[in-house]
C-alpha cells in the first residue's frame, strides 16, 4: 500500500472524490432500477373514460312506490326492478333466453382469442383504468348499489367499494408473480430435465353470482378473468338486475378505453329456468357459483352434462367464539362493535357474516346486557332520499345503521324458527317480527333481533338465517365452543376471540372446522387476498389469492430437456434391452428375466436409500443391458 501510495500525489482531494464515485455509481444503479420501472408504469398508467349514470341517480329522480313490491309481473316475463328500501319502481329488465345464452358466448370466444394473446402489462393497464373509475366515482357506485339492494352507503362502501379495489390492487401487484411458470422438482434419473407447470387461459367462464354484493360479485369476477387471459359470461340475480347493466358497462368501457374488445365480458340475467341452457353449455370452461344450496345442486348437475368444473361458494353459519380470557374492557369497547358489524352488516345477509356468537361463560354473562342494549339502539331506514340526491330526507333515513332485506319472502321463515327457537328455551331479548317502516311502508324490514340460550339442536341454529338477527350460545370451556361451532353441515368462516396470549386461540384456530378463520377480527381474510371459500355444505373450490386465479386457468405441466443436456448430447433414450422389436431383430428375443432384472436395478438406482444400495442397482442394469 505504501509502495502504492508514493506514486499518488498527495495533495488531491481523495475525499472529494472518492464521494463523487459513490454519487456515480449510487445514481448508475438508482436508473437502472427506477428508468425501467418509470417506463413501465407509463405503459400502464391508466386511462379516462366515461359511463353513463342510470337516470333513477340523478338529482331529481322519484320513482312510483308499488304498494305490493315484487320482481315479478303478472302477464309478462319481464324482470320488474325495485329498491327494497322504499319499493320505488327502478324499471325493467328483459331476461335472456337461450338463443341470447349463444350469441353472447359466441361472442365471448371470438374475444378471447385475441385477448389471449395480450401481456400482463396490457392486463395491469384494464385494471388500474377500472380502479381510477371506482376511485373517482365512489358514491356513483354505492348509490346505485343501495338502489338495486335496500343497503345503506356506509355498507355499501365496505362491502362493493373496498373489497373490490383491494382486489384490484392486490391482482394489480400480485397476479402475475401468481400466473409466471412455475419450477418444479426433479428426480435422479431424469436430471436432465426440466419440469414447470404454466397457468394458461381456459377460454370463456361464467359466473353466476348472488345479489347481496351486486357490484362486488359483478366485478371480483371480472378482474380475476381478465387477468387470466379469459372472457367472462357474469349471470346476475334477477333481484339485483336493475344494477348489473351499469356495473359490468364499468368494465366493458375500461376495455374499449385501453384498445380492446368490450365483448370479453358479456352480462344476463334470466329467469331460473333459461339458466340451465348457460350452466350446461359446452363453450363454456368453468362455473363460478355464489348463492344457496338447492341452486347449487341444480348448477352442478346441469355443468355435469357438459363436464364443466364448477367452483361453489354456499353461504354460512359462521361462528365467533368468545374465550373467557378476553378483558371486560376489550369485550365491551372492541370486541362488541365487531360483533354487531359481523352480524348486522347488509342486514344480515352476508355469506362471511356472524350468524353465531358462542360465549365461555364469564364472557357470555358480560354479553347479554351489551349485546341487548346495542340492538335494540339500532335504527332501519333508507340510505337514500325519496327523491335521490336531495336534501329532504326525514330523520329516520339521515340517521340509520341498517338497511332494508333483499325481500320479504323469508319472513315466515324466520318468524317460525324464532318462536321455535323460544318454545325450546331460547330467550327473546328483543325483535322477532318485520318491521313496517313508517317512512318507507312499502320497504322490506325485519327488526333487528337478538336471542339467548340458543342450543344446536334448535333448528334456528342449523339454518343459515340472512337476516339482522343475533344468536348467543353459552359454552362451558373451549373445548365446548369448538364443538358447537363445528356442530352444523356449515363451514365457511369463523371468528375468536381472546387475549393474544391465550393458547386456546391457536386450538381454536386449530380445530374449528372453516375454510378461512378470522383472531381477534371479523372477516380480515377478505381484506387481504386470501383465498376465499369453504368446505363441507359451504361448498368447495376457492376465489382469491393465487389459488382463485389459477383455478380459472389450464394447469399445464410441461417437462423438457434442459439447455445443459442438450448441449451435452443427453437425452431420453430407450434402452437396447427393453425396445419393442427394433431395427434388430435379436431384440425382440431378450428375455423377460434380463429385462425385468434391468428395471430392477434401475428402481435401485433410482429410487434407493444409499449409495451402496444405488451403485448395486448400477452394477445390475449394466449386467442384464
Amino acid at each position: 500500500m505504501e509502495l502504492f501510495s508514493a506514486y499518488l500525489p498527495s495533495d488531491l482531494p481523495w475525499l472529494e472524490i472518492s464521494t463523487a464515485i459513490v454519487c456515480v455509481v449510487f445514481a448508475y444503479s438508482l436508473a437502472i432500477i427506477a428508468i425501467p420501472r418509470i417506463l413501465s408504469e407509463s405503459e400502464e398508467a391508466p386511462v379516462d373514460y366515461f359511463v353513463p349514470l342510470p337516470v333513477q341517480c340523478k338529482p331529481g329522480w322519484t320513482g312510483r312506490t308499488l304498494e305490493d313490491p315484487s320482481i315479478k309481473i303478472p302477464g309478462s316475463s319481464a324482470i320488474q326492478c325495485y329498491n327494497p328500501a322504499t319499493g320505488q319502481l327502478l324499471g325493467q329488465v328483459n331476461p335472456a333466453t337461450p338463443d341470447g345464452i349463444d350469441r353472447a358466448v359466441a361472442r365471448a370466444t371470438d374475444a378471447q382469442k385475441e385477448w389471449a394473446k395480450t401481456t400482463f402489462k396490457q392486463r395491469r393497464k384494464v385494471l388500474r383504468t377500472i380502479l381510477k373509475y371506482i376511485l373517482d366515482h365512489q358514491e356513483d357506485i354505492a348509490t346505485v348499489a343501495c338502489l338495486d339492494s335496500g343497503k345503506t352507503k356506509v355498507d355499501a362502501m365496505l362491502g362493493e367499494i373496498l373489497v373490490t379495489v383491494e382486489k384490484l390492487k392486490w391482482t394489480i401487484q400480485h397476479g402475475e408473480k401468481a400466473l409466471r411458470p412455475e419450477q418444479r422438482p426433479t428426480n435422479f434419473l431424469m436430471l436432465y430435465k426440466h419440469n414447470e407447470v404454466r397457468w394458461e387461459p381456459l377460454g370463456v367462464l361464467a359466473a353466476c353470482v348472488s345479489w347481496n354484493y351486486p357490484f362486488h360479485n359483478a366485478l371480483s369476477p371480472i378482474i380475476s378473468t381478465l387477468f387470466t387471459g379469459s372472457a367472462l359470461l357474469i349471470k346476475s340475480s334477477e333481484q339485483t338486475a336493475f344494477s348489473a347493466p351499469y356495473f359490468t358497462s364499468i368494465a366493458k368501457n375500461a376495455l374499449i378505453a385501453c384498445g380492446h374488445s368490450s365483448h370479453l365480458i358479456q352480462s344476463l340475467v334470466c329467469w331460473p329456468q333459461t339458466a340451465n341452457h348457460l350452466t350446461s353449455h359446452p363453450g363454456i370452461s368453468h362455473i363460478t357459483f355464489i348463492g344457496s344450496r338447492p341452486v347449487a345442486h341444480s348448477v352442478c348437475a346441469s355443468a355435469a352434462k357438459s363436464l364443466t368444473p364448477v367452483c361453489v361458494e354456499l353461504g354460512g353459519k359462521d361462528p365467533a367464539i368468545i374465550l373467557d380470557s378476553i378483558s371486560d374492557e376489550d369485550l365491551e369497547h372492541r370486541v362488541l362493535p365487531i360483533l354487531m358489524k359481523g352480524t348486522f352488516v347488509s342486514s344480515g345477509q352476508n355469506c362471511i357474516g356472524i350468524e353465531r356468537i358462542i360465549a365461555c361463560p364469564r364472557a357470555y354473562a358480560k354479553l347479554i346486557p351489551l349485546l341487548e342494549k346495542a340492538i335494540r339502539a339500532l335504527r332501519l331506514g333508507s340510505s337514500l332520499p325519496v327523491s335521490t340526491h336531495t336534501s329532504e330526507t326525514s330523520e329516520f333515513d339521515t340517521n340509520i345503521d341498517i338497511g332494508a332485506m333483499i325481500s320479504s319472502s323469508s319472513f315466515p321463515t324466520l318468524t317460525n324458527l324464532i318462536s321455535s327457537a323460544v318454545s325450546a328455551g331460547a330467550t327473546l331479548h328483543c325483535g322477532g317480527t318485520p318491521h313496517k317502516h313508517p317512512s318507507h311502508p312499502s320497504g322490506h324490514y325485519f327488526t333487528p333481533t337478538f336471542l339467548s340460550a340458543i342450543t344446536p339442536s334448535m333448528p334456528i341454529a342449523q339454518n343459515e338465517l340472512f337476516a339482522p338477527i343475533a344468536l348467543l350460545f353459552p359454552a362451558t370451556s373451549v373445548s365446548h365452543a369448538i364443538a358447537i361451532a363445528n356442530s352444523t353441515s356449515y363451514a365457511l368462516g369463523a371468528s375468536v376471540f381472546g387475549s393474544p396470549s391465550d393458547p386456546a386461540l391457536k386450538t381454536c384456530t386449530r380445530e374449528i372446522r372453516a375454510g378461512m378463520v378470522s383472531v381477534n377480527d371479523f372477516g380480515a381474510y377478505y381484506a387481504v387476498g386470501l383465498p376465499f371459500g369453504g368446505r363441507n355444505g359451504s361448498g368447495y373450490g376457492r376465489f382469491g389469492g393465487e389459488e382463485g386465479l389459477r383455478g380459472i386457468c389450464n394447469m399445464k405441466s410441461v417437462c423438457r430437456d434442459r439447455r445443459i443436456a442438450k448441449w451435452c448430447g443427453v437425452g431420453t433414450k430407450i434402452p437396447a434391452v427393453l425396445e419393442y422389436g427394433g431395427v434388430k431383430q435379436e431384440r425382440a428375443r431378450v428375455p423377460q428375466a434380463r429385462k425385468v432384472a434391468f428395471l430392477k436395478g434401475m428402481m435401485e438406482l433410482g429410487y434407493a436409500e444409499g449409495w451402496a444400495r444405488r451403485g448395486k442397482g448400477l452394477w445390475e442394469m449394466w449386467r442384464s443391458g
